[in-house]
């Protein structure tokens, strides 16, 4: 089975800044793909590259085995796209602005019931845009998407600017989208608790490098172990782990500290507490941590010196 979305040293400069820089990533038929980095890490850049908006400057973007520069018309045909500027017409209601799309697209008005039962929006689509909130901005982003039943979605910042309970609601609708319509999602967040709860696969872009791909749960079976150390001096307790070899991370009132693939966490823990109390170190507490979708990223993303603890969400 080919990739729903494959790229090949897919580069692209802005006179002397390297954007995107040969980036390779597979993201599989079916899937809901996480694609994460920090701001200017090159993910809308590349967004824009698999959507024939910009050209790379030099490799290749396939979308179902279509090369995006080579065949555009082609590639669009095999896509739909959620981006944060929705562009709605406020004065006009929800099933009138997916009719203008469907029009363009030349598809069969069935299109437009079709898309807003899978988006659960049938109740709205009569009011005018201007009165429906983010979250309903968003659904119907999502339904005009999905007109002409494209077999992948790429979706910018979908829980964007919503609330607990649209994030919720929009998390749920998209882990399920591929069993309801076959399609595959390629989901750009900075959300990594959102990302962790929704996708089955994740690739991780450093300085517009793809640093790690993968399938997640395969990838937290593989992670460096991790401790988790709560103390009354978190920076004296980093720079002492830090010196026994241990990568660390620093945050209000304790520190993550990661060990190499294979090594025992427990004997670890034990040998960090004693060299603690030994150096006159109040622990509260110290133990495993548990394999999360952040601790894959600062493994990937941050040298192997003591850092500020990221927090859940990239900035």
């Amino acid at each position: 089975m080919s990739p729903a979305i494959e790229t090949l040293e897919l580069t692209r400069r802005y006179g002397r800044r390297l954007a995107v820089d040969a980036l390779s990533m597979t993201v599989p038929q079916n899937a809901v793909y996480g694609f994460l980095g920090r701001n200017g890490a090159g993910k809308t850049t590349t967004l824009k590259m698999l959507l024939g908006l910009i050209r790379p400057s030099s490799g290749a973007a396939r979308v179902c085995g279509v090369d995006v520069a080579r065949d555009r018309l082609d590639a669009a045909r095999r896509v739909g796209a959620l981006l944060e500027a929705h562009g709605f017409y406020g004065n006009l209601s929800g099933r009138e602005n997916l009719d203008l799309t469907r029009r363009l697209l030349e598809l069969p008005d069935r299109e437009i019931g079709r898309v807003l039962e899978v988006v659960e929006m049938a109740d709205h689509a009569g009011r005018r845009v201007s009165d429906y909130s983010l979250g309903m901005r968003q659904r119907l982003g999502l339904a005009r998407a999905m007109l002409g039943a494209p077999p992948v979605l790429i979706l910018d910042e979908p829980t964007n600017g919503l609330d607990p309970d649209g994030i919720a609601d929009m998390r749920r609708f998209l882990g399920e989208l591929p069993a309801r319509t076959g399609a595959t999602v390629l989901l750009s967040s900075h959300l990594l608790g959102e990302i962790e709860q929704t996708a089955t696969h994740v690739g991780i872009v450093h300085e517009g490098r793809l640093v790690l791909e993968g399938e997640l749960a395969r990838l937290k079976a593989g992670m460096a172990p991790e401790i988790a150390v709560e103390t009354d001096d978190p920076a004296r307790a980093a720079a002492l782990a830090a010196s026994r070899g241990f990568s660390v991370a620093e945050a209000p009132g304790r520190i993550i500290a990661a060990l190499t693939p294979g090594d025992d966490a427990r004997m670890a823990s034990a040998a960090l507490n004693r060299a603690l109390v030994e150096a006159d170190i109040a622990v509260f507490s110290i133990g495993p941590k548990a394999r999360t979708l952040e601790g894959i990223y600062r493994q990937v993303s941050t040298p192997p010196v003591v850092q500020p603890l990221m927090q859940p969400e990239l900035v």
